[in-house]
């Protein structure tokens, strides 16, 4: 074990202990009885406890839990095995998609061919691939996340090579794109290809991964001429989401909560997602398959949304209209331990204004409801856009009120981000996102205990009573409302009888 194997343990083990559980708080949250109760069993331990499963399956499996691999149907039944152990209402519904199959991955300068693997909404090159010089994006935190990082090269029909980090790959290759590449390769910013990875949008020039070390050595060819051949055809797959739901509660009013249970390939994923999908299952265990609430709670651990947020997609997308106005809303758990943790919350009204329009109508009371828990807890926030980067995308295409928490991928900690929740200003949120050192080392435990502690909160609040996010009041008020209209039809026919008589 090295030095630095050595520290990043005696850190991991030091922040276990130091770690709250889901309840330390600065004071008691506002809230219904049962979501209080929850938010104190909901404890960092017991989250920790599935991490170390899903940490051992991706172990036994190859280093990986992808959709797709043994890794991910292991990790399929151990949550689902676990809830149907609570009594649960428990499905694992199949659904198809297509993969991309390989039929040329490289890139060629100077006769040496290097490992080109295309991104998911990608373009491809044409038979051949695209030839132009190579020109390398100057490297710093943000390499490629602005247009004036293009500026002093002439990119005009290049491949342009940009290190991984600082915004997402979709940025980099529009600001390529825009300085006028026709193909983009980033390279990896830690040891290993960078595989399994999206722009999630469709992209407008090819672009692809290449690893670390060969990210290096192309940064030494520069001004050469390269051909990137980037090719594929899809083949139908057929993979599993898991679905459970409480046997109490409305079924026409469901509150639902979900989060991805697949890894990128590299890795076994235990920040992404395993941390969302672990403090799920811990919030769905702890509460109980009959739980007395107003509203069913459908927990869902989606597959294949590494590959495209498959899973998530086609599950809404097979509902009718009317079962989709059985869904209340939707609350999304994608990373929340990342180990240079940001406490994001998805901006449901945009009122960041820096991004994505609002969500449905409900987004900002969903976004209200875990800011209001934080702040009681002493924890300052900051919004994050819905950028259709995560497992809400088709839920808030449909209409349906959204949100959720997030700790941040391979964005950047500002430094007043670092003065105000700690950590390191100028690194990733999460360095090892989407690489092979997702581990059980790279869990920020003090953010997964309260960001266990929020998730099972409002989960259960929403449990009891959705009214502030689509008018549905609790069944004891609804009661009361129709009590109160009888005694007062009641009273109207006492008056008209009285009448008659006289």
């Amino acid at each position: 074990m090295s030095g630095r194997s050595k520290l990043a343990t005696v850190l991991a083990i030091s922040a276990l202990v130091a770690a709250p559980t889901a309840t330390a708080s600065a004071a008691e949250p506002e809230g219904p009885a049962l979501a209080k109760k929850l938010a104190k069993k909901v404890t960092v331990e017991g989250v920790n406890r599935h991490l170390i499963a899903l940490q051992r399956i991706g172990d036994r499996n190859g280093g990986t839990r992808a959709a797709l691999t043994p890794g991910y149907d292991a990790s399929v039944d151990y949550v689902a095995g676990k809830l149907r152990d609570e009594g649960f209402i428990v499905s694992t519904p199949t659904f198809d998609f297509d993969i991309q199959v390989p039929d040329a991955k490289f890139a060629r300068v100077d006769g040496v061919s290097y490992e080109a693997l295309v991104m998911t909404a990608s373009p491809q090159t044409p038979v051949g691939g695209v030839t132009g010089p190579l020109r390398v994006v100057p490297e710093d935190g943000n390499t490629g996340c602005e247009a004036s990082d293009f500026a002093g090269q002439d990119f005009t029909g290049s491949v342009a090579l940009i290190r991984r980090g600082g915004c997402t790959f979709e940025q980099k290759h529009l600001n390529a794109f825009a300085a006028g590449a026709v193909a983009v390769l980033v390279s990896n910013n830690v040891a290993g290809p960078l595989s399994g990875v999206t722009l999630t949008n469709p992209g407008r020039i090819p672009t692809g991964g290449v690893s670390q070390a060969d990210g290096t050595t192309l940064a030494t060819k520069a001004g050469s001429a390269i051909t990137v051949d980037m090719r594929y055809h899809l083949e139908k797959r057929t993979q599993r989401n898991v679905i459970a739901q409480t046997r109490t509660g409305r079924t026409n009013n469901v509150v639902m909560a979900g989060s991805h249970l697949d890894s990128v390939e590299v890795g076994p994923g235990i920040n992404d997602n395993g941390s969302g999908s672990a403090a799920l299952l811990e919030t769905a265990l702890q509460l109980g398959s009959r739980p007395k609430i107003d509203n069913a709670i459908r927990f869902a651990w989606w597959g294949a949304e590494e590959r495209g947020l498959i899973g998530s997609r086609e599950y809404v997308r097979s509902l009718s209209f009317e079962e989709q106005l059985d869904i209340a809303l939707y609350l999304n758990f994608d990373m929340v331990a990342s180990p240079n943790a940001a406490y994001f919350i998805y901006d449901g009204d945009n009122s960041d204004g820096v991004g994505s329009p609002a969500g449905p109508y409900g987004s900002a009371q969903i976004e209200k409801a875990f800011a209001d828990y934080f702040a009681a807890k002493g924890v300052p926030t900051e919004g994050t856009d819905f950028t259709g980067r995560s497992d809400y995308g088709e839920f808030i295409l449909q209409g349906i009120p959204a949100g959720g928490l997030f700790t941040g991928a391979e964005g950047v900690k500002t430094a007043a981000q670092a003065a105000k929740w700690g950590g390191t200003a100028g690194v990733a949120y999460d360095p090892c996102y989407h690489s092979k050192c997702d581990n059980l080392g790279n869990i920020d435990r003090v953010a997964l205990g309260r960001n266990a502690g929020a998730i099972a909160f409002v989960t259960a609040t929403y449990g009891v009573s959705t009214e502030d996010v689509n008018g549905v009041p609790p069944r004891d008020e609804r009661a009361q409302v129709r009590s109160s209209a009888a005694l007062m039809k009641a009273d109207v026919h006492d008056d008209h009888s009285h009448d008659a008589i006289a």
